[in-house]
């Protein structure tokens, strides 16, 4: 069986190491139980999960075994890092019902049959019945303020302010890891790169009890050219939830990403073949846009199932070359009133949150109706809109609704 290092270093996943020789020589010779971490502080995954759950059906096809753990604990707090503000507190209910919105999420990556059967675990079970002196001084006795300040996620809060309960984030994320070494003989975490001081802080305290074979690895965040983080919309986060984001924007947003980042999107968020991945990428010009139906069609139907991917695929088709149908497309109800003023239908359909947005983007010319510039903050649909039964709303050259 292959060597998963190799893969996940070939297709651009892995970012940094705590122990690089060990943890290939490790995978090179026996099954590795590993974890990796998702705070269910909603419920639904986002893109920036998605990566992760890649990385572990990575790892399950070449023989690890997946442990994921949701932090119904850990939750209760919220990870300071990248975030300049401290996290809204849940309550555990709310954390409860998330907790169960997720896994049926993760089922579409990792398998729970089989030898190497991945298994769930919820932080919740151990972190809320510890006793606040006895931890205190059993592990929090081994950590050094002055090496956690250091620590990025800590140091880019100090100007804003950082209280002692999200400064327990780490000690509580550190005995995590001990926790599922001891009980399950997990040697390895993994995260996005942001969760380097964490996972650092597990290997650590492992290793403090006399324990020499745990390791933390960290791969690539999905960013832009830029740096930024992708997966952000007109709406906010691109959810892996069709309540939340439907199959057709989620297609359309991988449809319109980038050209420099297509390469980038197919290693790490499809199971396309390198050689694939490598004559596609190689694209230029209009016909990179050849690769971008792929990694549409590809992403969406790992996460929505072939027949939405075909549907969605089949609407934009029907957009962009006449061909396929619209039935997929997000569709607002108008619910009778074809009278409506472009001001509000965008708000209507979410283009704009506000009216006053909704103006700026008519007046900019940024709103076209059935392909047709619309410039007049005071115009009134008619029937004459709806000569085929429905409208088409459209923002730019990449966000459509029909308007029914």
């Amino acid at each position: 069986m292959a060597n998963v290092f190799d893969i996940l270093e070939e297709r651009g996943y892995v970012e940094q190491m705590t122990h690089p020789k060990e943890i290939k020589e490790l995978f090179g010779k026996e099954s590795v139980p590993f974890y990796i971490g998702i705070d269910p502080t909603a419920d639904s995954l986002h893109v920036g999960h998605f990566v992760s759950l890649m990385v572990a059906s990575h790892m399950q096809k070449c023989g690890h075994k997946p442990i994921i753990l949701v932090g119904g604990g850990t939750a209760t707090i919220g990870d300071p890092s990248g975030k300049t503000d401290m996290r809204k507190m849940l309550t555990r209910e709310t954390i409860n019902h998330n907790v169960e919105c997720i896994k049926k999420q993760i089922e579409k990556f990792v398998s729970f049959d089989g030898e190497n059967a991945a298994i769930i675990v919820n932080n919740a079970d151990w972190l809320l019945d510890l006793k606040f002196i006895d931890f205190m001084r059993d592990i929090g006795s081994l950590f050094s303020v002055n090496k956690m300040l250091a620590a990025e996620c800590y140091k880019q809060r100090l100007e804003t302010g950082l209280t002692f309960f999200e400064m327990s984030y780490m000690l509580m994320q550190s005995y995590d890891f001990l926790y599922l070494y001891e009980k399950y003989g997990c040697k390895l975490q993994m995260g996005g790169n942001d969760q380097w001081s964490n996972i650092i802080g597990g290997v650590d305290l492992i290793r403090k009890i006399g324990k020499d074979d745990s390791f933390g690895l960290t791969f690539k965040l999905l960013t832009t050219k830029e740096g930024k983080k992708m997966g952000k919309t007109e709406k906010g986060a691109l959810w892996l939830d069709p309540a939340k984001t439907s199959p057709y924007e989620f297609y359309q947003y991988w449809r319109n990403i980038e050209d420099e980042s297509v390469e980038n999107v197919m290693k790490l968020l499809t199971f396309l073949p390198m050689e694939n991945i490598n004559e596609l990428s190689s694209l230029k010009d209009e016909h990179i846009n050849d690769a971008k139906k792929i990694v549409a069609f590809e992403i969406t139907k790992l996460v929505h199932g072939e027949d939405e991917a075909k549907k969605a695929e089949d609407a934009s088709n029907a957009l962009f070359s006449g061909t396929g149908n619209l039935d997929s497309m997000p569709t607002v109800d108008l619910n009778g009133n074809r009278f409506i003023s472009i001001v509000d239908a965008i708000v209507l359909s979410g283009i704009a949150p506000s009216k006053g947005q909704a103006r700026t983007l008519v007046t900019q010319g940024g709103i076209s109706l059935n392909d047709e510039k619309i410039t007049d903050i005071g115009y009134v649909l008619s029937d004459r809109d709806f000569s085929d039964g429905y409208a088409i709303l459209k923002k730019g050259k990449k966000i459509f609704y029909k308007l029914v």
